[in-house]
């Protein structure tokens, strides 16, 4: 049975981040995820998910300078040691919060030596995966589509799944998004038989217009049963657009928090 966690990057957006925690959990979600908590102390994050009752499934490690354009660091060489200071701080937040999965951005590498950027995608994660180890802490890797986001670094999945093997860490992982997956590699039932056991969390929402998972060309009960199948017991998150207010877009939730 899939399990829910509300991105609250993208939904409760009407209320501040810190009000977003009560409000996910009022509609009936156990768990959250979201970009970035590093507006806020971690002590300050960590008391509104514990007030809420809710779990931290994901948040991402700080990705640069994000008002400027910039998407992550992990594939960009010369930037080695603020990626070592970011890892650092996620670390801070993530004890704080209870959070047992990471996802670390490559960045926008067009324009730069593709061998260059892997081999400092390959050093970065395995320096991260190492300080994240004894944390139990399981660093993922995510693609994302080219037209959401041109230039980045990783978009296919069997790319993604490829750079893992050359990291070669027990706590390096797959995130599959099933948005971007579906722009990009498609045959998504098959896709997802094919990375059984190599991804660790999965994230939705409709395509093409990433809104709510209940339209578009996407049959999420399907998926589901696909995820179920091959074994998945991760946090799904709800990384879409609601189409208006959170609330009013959750009826396709309500029939898994009745069962």
């Amino acid at each position: 049975m899939p399990r829910f966690a509300a991105n609250l990057s993208m939904m409760f957006t009407d209320v501040p981040f810190l009000d977003r925690f009560a409000r996910a959990a009022a509609a009936g979600f156990e768990a959250v995820e979201f970009l970035f908590p590093y507006d806020h102390p971690p002590e300050v994050v960590a008391e509104k998910l514990n007030s809420a009752g809710l779990t931290q499934a994901l948040f991402n490690m700080p990705p640069g300078d994000w008002a400027a354009g910039e998407r992550g660091m992990a594939a960009i060489p010369g930037r080695e040691q603020e990626f070592r200071d970011n890892v650092a701080t996620a670390i801070t937040y993530a004890r704080a919060l209870g959070c047992k999965t990471l996802h670390a951005m490559s960045g926008l590498t067009e324009g730069l030596d593709r061998a260059a950027c892997e081999a400092t995608f390959v050093e970065n994660f395995r320096y991260a995966a190492d300080a994240l180890a004894p944390h139990g802490i399981t660093l993922l890797v995510e693609p994302i589509n080219s037209r959401n986001m041109p230039g980045y670094f990783i978009a296919h999945q069997l790319d993604a799944i490829a750079l893992i093997e050359r990291v070669a860490r027990p706590n390096v992982a797959l995130q599959l998004d099933l948005y971007h997956a579906q722009i990009m590699d498609g045959d998504l039932t098959k896709l997802i038989e094919k990375l059984a056991g190599r991804f660790a969390h999965v994230q939705i929402a409709s395509v093409p217009e990433r809104h709510e998972p209940d339209e578009g060309e996407l049959n999420y009960p399907h998926l589901y049963a696909v995820l179920d199948r091959v074994g998945y017991k991760g946090w799904i998150g709800c990384e879409y657009n609601p189409r208006a207010a959170t609330e009013a877009g959750l009826g396709w939730f309500a029939s898994y928090k009745a069962r």
